[in-house]
């Protein structure tokens, strides 16, 4: 199942909220918009974006050329994780995804921002796709797939995104911080009695949890099938043992079976 999209030229004239998302790929910011709205049955059109290219048509309209991008009316537009949380709570602020708690919802802001944040885990996984040596030889099927992948080099990256050189060689090990930080933040969840990251409800970095997990460990493809150059980048981990972190993948598990819609459409 793929989303419909419409082009920027076309989006540019309606009302209401529009998202610009990448078109084939299940890219982690985007997916998490795209569930938090679902969850808050928050209807939205989706405008195209594509992944390695241009985007001229949204960059006249927007001003930028990434994804995810959320339009509401004559509204600035929102690129931000917590702008586009923030513009859902907005929208329809039931059932919320923001802990009514202060100190709750400090805790699920900082996790969001381990996760979805500039250093944080998703940007580094992404740079480590560039700059981590492989663990293991590729298959000569293997070196094909990936020869058809948009390109995405060291340098495409620093200029899209503003890494660094330094970034990228910690990248793996910031990986590996940020994934134990949240494994002992659910364990002490657990224990407590909780299978959420903050209080005993869902929450926002619960669903960013959920979608950036496919950075980690991606779903089958029945459920995520996403292009198999992807898929091999993905699954490309270093050193990092997946059983280290049975619980986060657990955790990912429950969140989608009771909360958010499968199959991933992109």
């Amino acid at each position: 199942m793929h989303l419909d999209y419409i082009k920027p030229s076309e989006a540019k004239s309606l009302r209401g909220l529009r998202l610009a998302l990448t078109v084939g790929v299940p890219g982690p910011w985007g997916e998490s918009a795209k569930k938090m709205l679902e969850y808050k049955d928050i209807d939205y059109v989706a405008v195209e974006q594509h992944p390695a290219q241009a985007n001229e048509d949204l960059v006249a309209w927007t001003g930028v050329r990434n994804a995810p991008i959320a339009l509401y009316n004559d509204e600035a537009p929102k690129t931000n994780f917590q702008d586009i949380v923030a513009l859902a709570e907005r929208l329809n602020p039931n059932p919320s995804l923001v802990p009514s708690a202060w100190n709750e919802r400090i805790i699920c802001f900082g996790i969001s921002n381990e996760i979805c944040g500039e250093g944080g885990f998703g940007w580094s996984r992404r740079l480590m796709a560039t700059s981590t040596p492989r663990q293991r030889p590729l298959s000569e099927q293997e070196i094909d797939i990936l020869s058809k992948a948009p390109n995405l080099d060291r340098d495409t990256m620093e200029k899209a995104y503003g890494s660094s050189q330094i970034q990228a060689a910690r990248a793996s090990d910031r990986v590996k911080e940020i994934l134990v930080g949240l494994k002992n933040r659910i364990r002490q969840q657990i224990s407590l009695g909780s299978h959420y990251f903050v209080g005993e409800s869902l929450s926002s970095c619960d669903i960013h949890w959920a979608c950036f997990s496919n950075m980690l460990l991606p779903l089958p493809a029945e459920l995520n099938p996403m292009p198999e150059w992807l898929r091999i980048s993905y699954g490309d981990i270093g050193l990092i043992k997946l059983t280290d972190f049975e619980e986060l993948l657990e955790h990912r598990d429950m969140v989608f079976e009771k909360h958010l819609k499968l199959p991933l459409d992109f």
